[in-house]
């Protein structure tokens, strides 16, 4: 559970489509201030040490507060788990000890994800990107229905990369994957994508009353 990576949301290609990689992602950040609140599924597969294990989790945020809910299904450590995040820390409850464990955001960055995925920053990606050069590996599908894919790397000199399928019918993600010395170490896919449903920031944050409380 470490460090970050992103680049996430949505709306629709004029017929000239995209030319570049921050073409597409201006569109994606132009999209996601429409958004009052967003949920969708990640589940895929991820190299640990002990072997391939599954991830899947649902995430529900509400963009314009920075405000971020995962709850993880698998894998089996980390499942029924649940990770707030916001402008100023993270809250984690683990299921196990029934324990909440609060950092601020400083200090919590990198430690609520997978390998380089911070699973809290998948639902805000334009902050994110900065640190990234991005560029457009591929276009495939008809007009209205086009994918576009996208791969980043961090301007630091760090050699991992994260590769990123957005569609143009929504402006979305679809897939993201994590490349670490030439092999891929994660695979996820991104699904049951909903938009404005009505999400309040009281049951984002929402976490088990009676579990031990311990700041860090």
């Amino acid at each position: 559970m470490r460090k970050t990576l992103p680049l996430f949301l949505a709306l629709t290609l004029g017929a000239a489509g995209a030319q570049s990689a921050q073409d597409i992602l201006n569109r994606v950040d132009s999209a996601q201030k429409a958004v009052k609140d967003l949920s969708f599924r990640v589940n895929g597969t991820a190299n640990a040490d002990s072997g391939n294990q599954t991830i899947d989790l649902t995430v529900r945020a509400i963009p314009a507060q920075n405000l971020a809910r995962l709850q993880f299904a698998a894998p089996d450590a980390l499942a029924d788990n649940i990770v707030v995040a916001d402008r100023k820390e993270v809250r984690q409850y683990l299921f196990l000890t029934n324990q909440i464990t609060v950092m601020p955001l400083s200090k919590a960055t990198g430690q609520s994800g997978l390998g380089d995925l911070d699973f809290t920053q998948l639902s805000n990606p334009a902050s994110l990107l900065a640190g990234y050069n991005v560029k457009l590996l591929g276009t495939s599908g008809s007009a209205g229905q086009r994918t576009f894919q996208l791969e980043a790397q961090p301007k630091n000199g760090g050699t991992d990369r994260t590769r990123v399928w957005i569609t143009e019918a929504g402006w979305r993600p679809t897939r993201v994957q994590l490349l670490s010395s030439g092999k891929t170490v994660a695979d996820l896919n991104v699904s049951n994508y909903k938009t404005n449903s009505g999400l309040n920031a009281a049951a984002l944050r929402q976490l088990p009353k009676s579990a031990q409380i311990i700041r860090q």
